[in-house]
């Protein structure tokens, strides 16, 4: 009977993932056409958004650090906080370029090129790691943790490095932004 409810269960997070997994980046590119000309552009929102993720590659780091420690009440908040500061990254970014216009990069020579080579790595990354991000969080929260150290080891780099070259992407961009 139990084995009926876990299976039951597992499809319905299985479901969800991909669900989830499709719709965010469909959304995500539906929404890059759309231009609110009613709002003034959200300019101030770069920074805000390239500090949350810097907040949040700081933030995996000591999750990291805490479940090495066998501190897991503070791994699960850590987590469940870096989930949401992706989130709410999500939403300003998304408002962001609804509102404004693309910003040219204007560097030359090698920089340009480690600069596309930097930004296409992170958006190619960030349509995988929603799946992998869900599919580590259901394995938590299911109590299968084998299963979810296995994946939480690929998850976890990954994750790490959109944090990361967020913030470089960011400070790469940021002289030629118009504010």
């Amino acid at each position: 009977m139990s084995k009926i409810k876990e299976s039951s269960q597992g499809l319905r997070y299985k479901t969800l993932i991909i669900i989830v997994s499709v719709v965010i980046p469909v959304v995500v590119l539906v929404l890059f056409n759309i231009r609110i000309t009613s709002l003034p552009p959200l300019t101030f929102l770069p920074p805000i958004y390239a500090s949350i993720n810097g907040i949040t590659a700081l933030l995996l780091i000591a999750a990291l650090y805490s479940i090495k420690n066998k501190k897991i009440k503070q791994h699960k908040l850590l987590m469940k906080t870096s989930i949401f500061l992706s989130l709410v990254f999500l939403v300003m970014y998304i408002l962001y370029h609804m509102t404004t216009n693309p910003t040219p990069y204007g560097g030359q020579g090698f920089i340009r090129y480690l600069y596309f080579f930097i930004l296409i790595t992170h958006i190619t990354l960030s349509v995988f790691i929603v799946p992998m991000v869900l599919i580590t969080y259901v394995r938590a929260i299911s109590k299968m943790f084998d299963k979810h150290k296995k994946i939480a080891r690929i998850t976890f780099p990954i994750w790490l490095y959109i944090a990361v070259t967020g913030v470089i992407v960011f400070l790469m961009i940021s002289p030629y932004y118009t504010y």
